[in-house]
């Protein structure tokens, strides 16, 4: 009977421990298997972003992460490099997050088909969504009638059907593209343009905890509520492409290489000027590359420059150079053809740059006039003019003393001994001379 007992109270023991470890099992499967990425977006949409949202999609999905939120906050930017990124959220693997967010953020223009084509889109409070009507860049912000219809139609099909994939209001999106409506947290979470608003992060992870979203794999449920938020910054070569893809820094960059081409030009064998205005215009070429360039803008830039060259070789008294400054403000106003201020030079940029780079030019120019009008000091040029003193009397011929040497020498007029004597002429190693007047 104690042996049945002993058995059965071992039984049980061992049946426990089996349950046990089975719950712990399960509530380690139930609860959260990986980190919730987290990445800052505050700035135009641009290629260099599209590559940093992507690297961290992919990423994310290597390194099974619960999910991916993006912190938004941008006056939109350039359709391109918006669709690649719509296109990487409809694709992604894992659950995309876009947050508008902090307080005062916007999602405009580019803004708002990022924001619809995440899996799961929330703002905070104090932020706004909306004006995502298509503009024309490049073509002086002007199309005609019937183009500009075929581009508003695009977008109205495109942000439609990114809506209905996420099951968000196509009517107020539609409206958001044709005429431009833009509206705030609380009436997106009423029109069904997001799904939620949060105050920060961590309230945002605790609302969406349990939602189910669906992925190319099939429909996943979030796990959120105490995962581990992961911060991922740019690295450095995402950071310098972001960098050069701000117009300020690709303008200047261009005009600090047309001015070392041209002072490498205009005095060869500087060298290290000229090195400098080469790397400078190539990472200039390349920031163009992902900005809404007006090429007439470049043309009138690069003219100006001709025109400062021309200025060294024509006497114009000034007016080519005139002409030059009033080329270089032009080209730089039409340099960036976009309505987006991000995306545009600035004036606080634009001006003493202008102001800089014209004196840098009327300098270079006033010394190389200044260097072709001064009188040659070598050669025969160089002896006219010099003073020196008769070493004998010159009846015509004789010698004299100038600048250190004692030179034979040729006079019209009779020329005593000792007299002073400016040098007229030069044949040859033979000077002609005339008494100085005294």
């Amino acid at each position: 009977m104690n042996s049945l007992r002993t058995k059965i109270l071992l039984w049980a023991f061992i049946a426990s421990l089996c349950t046990a470890s089975m719950s712990a099992m399960a509530a380690e499967t139930e609860g959260p298997s990986g980190n919730i990425a987290v990445i800052t977006v505050d700035a135009a949409i641009t290629p260099a972003i599209a590559q940093y949202i992507r690297r961290n999609v992919e990423e994310g999905a290597s390194n099974h992460d619960e999910a991916l939120i993006v912190l938004l906050d941008t006056p939109g930017g350039l359709d391109l490099a918006m669709r690649d990124i719509v296109k990487d959220f409809l694709g992604a693997s894992l659950p995309v997050i876009v947050f508008v967010y902090p307080s005062g953020a916007r999602a405009a223009s580019a803004g708002v088909m990022i924001t619809m084509a995440a899996h799961v889109a929330a703002m905070s409070p104090g932020t706004n969504i909306g004006a995502a009507h298509p503009v024309a860049i490049g073509l002086g912000g002007k199309m005609d009638e019937t183009m500009a219809k075929k581009v508003e139609n695009d977008a109205v099909a495109y942000s439609k059907s990114i809506a209905a994939k996420r099951g968000r209001n196509e009517g107020w999106v539609e409206k958001a593209v044709i005429k431009s409506e833009s509206i705030t947290a609380a009436e997106a979470l009423k029109l069904k343009v997001i799904d939620v608003i949060a105050n920060d992060i961590e309230d945002l992870l605790e609302k969406i905890d349990g939602k189910e979203v669906n992925l190319p794999a099939g429909t996943v449920k979030l796990r959120t509520k105490e995962a581990r938020i992961v911060h991922r910054s740019m690295g450095l070569r995402e950071r310098i492409l972001v960098t050069l893809s701000n117009p300020n820094i690709a303008y200047m960059l261009m005009l600090i290489g047309l001015a070392g081409l041209y002072f490498e030009f205009s005095h060869p064998g500087a060298i290290l000027p000229g090195v400098v205005g080469a790397i400078s215009l190539i990472l200039a070429f390349f920031a163009l590359q992902t900005l809404p360039v007006n090429y007439a803008g470049v043309l009138l830039i690069i003219f100006a420059i001709i025109l400062f060259i021309a200025e060294i070789k024509v006497v114009s008294h000034g007016m080519l150079t005139v002409a030059g400054i009033i080329s270089l403000v032009l080209g730089s106003i039409m340099l960036f053809d976009s309505p987006i201020p991000a995306l545009r030079v600035s004036l606080n940029v634009m001006i003493p740059s202008i102001a800089v780079i014209s004196l840098f030019f009327i300098s270079v120019i006033t010394i190389a006039i200044k260097a072709q009008m001064k009188r040659p000091m070598t050669g025969g040029e160089g002896m006219i003019g010099q003073v020196g003193k008769a070493v004998t009397s010159l009846e015509p011929e004789g010698k004299v003393f100038i600048k250190g040497e004692y030179w034979n020498a040729r006079s019209d007029a009779f020329v005593e001994e000792g007299d002073s004597v400016t040098v007229v002429g030069m044949d040859g190693l033979k000077l002609s001379v005339e008494k100085s007047k005294r």
